[in-house]
């Protein structure tokens, strides 16, 4: 399925979208106050925020959903969208299908029959499916899934949403290699992907076989990836990317789909836009001037590169100053989601789709692949795309294959002499240590059996994997080898190699950590326009806050950054700033790409009316329609609801925030941000006593949750019920482990409870994990002090000083500690 989120050697769990403004959550805004004492549990109400922003994001999934009926019976198919009739010059363009432009355009046509697009999906038939459904059987964790003919129909019988098996229809494939996915059509005009897949590989090499996707999980009925929820809907994961002039067509008040498309496959209006204008204008004479054609990709006419004898590499005649044609392919070869309702292509990517920076979980700190991301993101990061490559030069758009084979691709500008040598590869010529892909442009398998390259096109460096653990390419092949092995045999190899594009996996992986100086550094790299785009927005996504007027005035030019992921990354900081500064977004409600526009409008909508001039809340008013409208085009989703439970709840409208949120739960009760947002609304709102109902339930859908309990936990604290309210922080502290605020919350709560020696361990045992978490160490800073540990106190203290150098209060503690005489001992 398109946009799925997949992992190495198995499907991950296919996907949700994740917290804005970056798909997966930045790093939490870090107090930068020190608690003098924590006394009672009253503290803990502040420690929960649950004002995240979600972005539609086709990736990896915790959650999932409401599971339709069985429909032993399935419905008729969707229907293609009627071809439009070809219209007159300058008149909106209209999709016609990709027949009408075979006549003009035989060769193209002829060289993309066949391809990866043209099979994208299809009916069902003898010549389209690929799978034994010769009364085969499959058999996985007790379900036996039975593939059968019944006349010309192909047919499954597998377990239905309710756990029993039923009998489907298979409507259509789905792909074609290394693997092929069947669709069944389930009531209110879904199709569901079905989770056993076709391996469409020769059986010499392993295929030829039924597999499961999932092969580690045990997926029940209900299930968040079970083949009939949430995450395997066709409508919403995969059917933009894998279908031409896609309108999902969801409807709220049925919750149902007619979705319809133009093509059934990718054909050309996927990439060259609506044709109904081009067609005319053909049919009129082809006279000169306006050729009506949507998107226009001819930034590679009349181009040519020049070898440099010295270098061995070639430089482009002229500087491609656009990226027409990597923001028409980055619909669909990005980790991200639609944002809004558009079925034709864009040449501004921002406009149509929010694109995943370089994620924790997504990318390894370096910038190397690792959840199933696709390419642009890699692309983005690459000398290639610096020097000016488009994807066309190095793939045949229309067949989609490599324009030469082996290392011929990369000898088109590359001096063979130079580089496709022994002196260069170190591995014999015609093995596969001598391919150049190999090398630069190691593979990641999705999907059990789809290897993808990384396209970030990189010098292998073994010596960051020693420190960082991140992978590299030597060791991928030398499977029996460590990276010191690797690091030490490059470096005798290339004792003076050339500096490296990418440079900033230690800065990165600091971030993440947040580790001492990495705030400087971060927006120091952030700053500097000579590094790659979707770099510098990964390191404001990592930036925790800012603390002097200076920082503040160089997140402030960022807002005007040439790059729009940058401008939407800086955007993104400004959420964890204070009030009094957002005053400064403001300008970027006239940004020129939308997604950068939506990232201002939550922080905007929560400023008091009289902060703003009247045209500056009439510009607001207007940004919060288009956020309304964005959201309500992915109003199949709960995440765009809980967006607009957020937007609704900041603006006083109360009633419209609960319904919003309770259309989330429904749409889907794993979806647990939901109703810890609902309940804190509630709490806020004067309706406390409500939030126990919602929390429960909550608990019960997601029992293995950290989220539930913790928010439950919480609750119970207001309630005064303290015993169960500690059962239920400690459940939080053990499943959420991965984060620091849980372990906070329940050392602090242990604490309150007059239990310091067993605050005290979770704390130490938090700060293993998150040795420079800025929360914890004020904890362990004040417990230690309060009850006379001062050694104890002063190593936190000392540590949160080197965090925090401007901090004044920080200083003031850590001079008082180490004037304070020894008391007592330690909290054991």
């Amino acid at each position: 399925m398109a946009k799925k989120a997949k992992k190495t050697g198995a499907p991950a769990r296919a996907a949700p979208p994740k917290p804005a403004p970056a798909p997966l959550p930045p790093p939490r805004a870090r107090r930068r106050w020190l608690l003098p004492a924590i006394g009672g549990l009253v503290v803990l109400l502040a420690v929960l925020g649950v004002g995240a922003f979600e972005t539609m994001q086709r990736g990896p999934a915790e959650t999932a959903v409401v599971t339709p009926p069985p429909s032993p019976v399935p419905p008729a198919s969707p229907s293609p969208a009627p071809a439009a009739s070809p219209t007159p010059a300058l008149t909106p363009a209209a999709f016609v299908g990709g027949e009408a432009c075979a006549a003009c355009h035989a060769s193209e046509t002829a060289a993309w029959k066949g391809s990866h697009h043209a099979l994208a999906m299809q009916h069902a038939s003898a010549a389209t499916v690929l799978g034994d459904f010769a009364d085969a059987n499959f058999e996985k964790d007790g379900v036996t899934t039975h593939f059968s003919k019944r006349g010309d129909a192909f047919w499954v019988s597998t377990d239905g949403p309710d756990g029993k098996p039923h009998d489907y229809r298979i409507a259509f494939t789905f792909g074609i290699a290394p693997l092929q996915q069947y669709l069944v059509e389930f009531g209110k005009g879904r199709l569901q992907a079905l989770p056993v897949a076709w391996d469409t590989r020769p059986k010499e090499k392993g295929g030829q076989r039924w597999f499961h996707l999932y092969p580690n999980d045990h997926l029940k009925a209900g299930d968040a990836l079970h083949w009939t929820g949430l995450q395997q809907n066709w409508n919403f994961m995969c059917a933009d990317c894998h279908s031409t002039g896609l309108q999902r067509n969801y409807d709220p008040k049925t919750d149902s789909f007619a979705t319809a498309w133009s093509d059934v496959s990718v054909t050309c209006e996927a990439c060259h836009g609506p044709g109904s204008r081009h067609v005319a204008w053909a049919k009129d004479g082809a006279k000169p001037g306006d050729d009506g054609l949507t998107v226009r990709l001819d930034e590679r006419r009349d181009v040519t590169w020049t070898l440099n004898e010295a270098t061995g590499n070639s430089t482009r005649s002229v500087p491609r100053t656009t990226s027409v044609e990597l923001q028409v392919c980055a619909r669909c070869h990005s980790r991200g989601g639609p944002i809004w309702n558009s079925p034709a292509a864009s040449t501004t990517i921002g406009d149509i789709h929010h694109v995943a920076a370089l994620d924790q979980g997504l990318y390894f700190p370096d910038g190397q692949i690792r959840d199933e991301v696709f390419e642009y993101g890699s692309f983005l990061q690459s000398r290639m795309n610096h020097a000016g490559v488009t994807c066309s030069d190095c793939h045949e758009p229309h067949s989609a294959t490599l324009r030469a084979p082996g290392n011929g691709v990369c000898l088109q500008c590359h001096e063979a002499t130079k580089f496709d040598v022994i002196a260069h590869t170190h591995h014999a010529a015609g093995t596969d240590g001598a391919l150049c892909a190999n090398c630069h442009m190691p593979e990641r398998t999705y999907m059990v059996v789809d290897p993808r390259r990384d396209h970030s096109i990189r010098i292998p460096r073994p010596d960051l994997s020693v420190g960082l653990g991140t992978p590299n390419a030597c060791t991928t092949c030398h499977t029996d080898r460590d990276a010191a092995w690797a690091a030490a045999a490059v470096k005798s190899w290339f004792p003076h190699p050339s500096a490296p594009f990418q440079t900033y996996a230690a800065l990165l992986d600091a971030g993440d950590k947040g580790a001492p100086g990495a705030r400087v550094a971060l927006l120091a790299f952030a700053a500097d326009p000579s590094g790659p785009g979707i770099a510098r927005a990964s390191a404001l996504d990592r930036l925790d806050t800012i603390t002097n007027a200076a920082d503040l005035a160089t997140l402030r030019r960022l807002l005007g950054d040439a790059d729009p992921l940058v401008r939407r990354s800086a955007a993104g900081v400004y959420a964890r700033l204070p009030a009094d500064v957002q005053l400064d977004l403001l300008p970027v409600l006239d940004d020129p790409v939308r997604d950068v526009r939506l990232a201002v409008v939550p922080p905007l909508a929560a400023l008091p009316a009289d902060r703003l001039t009247p045209a500056a809340q009439a510009k607001r008013a207007a940004a919060i329609q288009e956020y309304v409208t964005a959201q309500n085009s992915n109003a199949d989703r709960p995440e765009a609801h809980q967006n607009l439970g957020q937007l609704y709840a900041v603006t006083g409208r109360l009633p419209e925030a609960v319904a919003e949120f309770q259309t989330a739960i429904r749409l889907d009760p794993t979806f647990v941000a939901a109703p810890i947002a609902l309940a804190d609304l509630y709490r806020s709102s004067g309706r406390d006593a409500e939030g126990e109902a919602v929390l429960r339930a909550a608990v019960e859908a997601n029992p293995g949750e950290a989220g539930p309990h913790g928010a439950l936990g919480l609750w119970l604290v207001r309630a005064g019920r303290g015993g169960e309210a500690l059962a239920e922080l400690k459940l939080a502290a053990e499943m959420g482990s991965a984060d620091p605020r849980n372990a906070y919350v329940y050392a602090v709560a242990l604490s309150s409870a007059g239990l310091r020696p067993q605050a005290m361990a979770v704390l130490e045992a938090g700060l293993a994990r998150h040795p420079y978490d800025r929360d914890m160490l004020i904890a362990g800073a004040t417990f230690g002090r309060d009850a006379g540990d001062i050694e104890a106190a002063r190593r936190y203290a000392q540590t949160l000083a080197e965090l925090e150098p401007q901090d004044p209060s920080v200083a003031a503690l850590l001079k008082a500690l180490e004037g304070a005489p020894m008391q007592g001992g330690p909290l054991r």
